[in-house]
């Protein structure tokens, strides 16, 4: 007997899951009042580009859509069998998938770790934004170095992004993922261009991981409470 397992790891599966997942976050994207704060990010960011996009697991879904026409961009995402319909869903919505993820333990280079840190080095330096989530896996909102690595050998600052609706589902596991739906607000909050210098020691590459960290806490505050029409800081219902 065939079992779900086996069926969500056929290509034809991931493929169509994809496909559908690419679509309705479209429809998210169509049917939400749109604003982004700054309003004027994209003007004054055009001096930074190629850029590093930095963000929370499970906050993640609707970040395609922080990009525009005129950027090329590449995100990281993992070689788990969610990852792959992650690259599909990405891929349809104009975003070239890299794959890979970090790790705390000795199986980085098994997932990709390394490739994948190459990869995305080569897309900067090729004029491409890259985009990753900036926490760990499995340890939601702690940030952790790979980022900041990233940022020092490639020269390029990294942007903490944040994007919110005022309607979704908050689902109680360990990344806190949000599933965006139709027919509300959406913002998008970047936050200030943190940049590691090339000659960083451990205490500054540590320094610029709890900034990363602070700051897109900050930015994610920031989205939800445009959206749920609050002032910032202000404790979430």
């Amino acid at each position: 007997m065939v079992s779900l397992r086996q069926i969500g790891s056929a290509p034809w599966a991931q493929k169509t899951v994809g496909v559908l997942a690419a679509e309705y976050l479209r429809l998210v994207w169509w049917t939400n009042r749109f604003v982004i704060e700054p309003a004027d990010f994209y003007e004054r960011s055009g001096p930074n580009i190629p850029f590093i996009v930095a963000m929370w697991h499970g906050q993640h879904f609707m970040v395609p859509f922080f990009k525009r026409e005129q950027h090329r961009v590449k995100a990281l995402i993992s070689r788990h069998r969610d990852g792959a319909i992650n690259a599909i869903a990405a891929a349809r919505l104009g975003i070239e998938p890299v794959r890979g993820s970090g790790s705390h333990g000795r199986d980085y280079h098994r997932k990709g770790g390394v490739s994948a840190f190459k990869e995305l080095l080569a897309a900067l330096d090729e004029g491409y934004n890259v985009a990753l989530t900036a926490d760990v896996p499995k340890v939601s909102r702690i940030a952790g170095r790979g980022i900041v690595q990233l940022a020092r050998a490639s020269g390029r600052p990294i942007y903490p992004v944040a994007v919110a609706t005022s309607r979704r589902i908050e689902l109680r596991n360990w990344d806190r993922t949000s599933i965006n739906l139709p027919f509300g607000r959406f913002a998008i909050a970047v936050g200030a261009a943190i940049r590691v210098p090339a000659d960083a020691d451990d205490a500054a590459v540590e320094a610029a991981r709890q900034l990363v960290e602070s700051e897109l806490n900050a930015t994610t505050d920031r989205a939800y409470a445009i959206v749920d029409r609050r002032a910032a800081g202000a404790a979430r219902g």
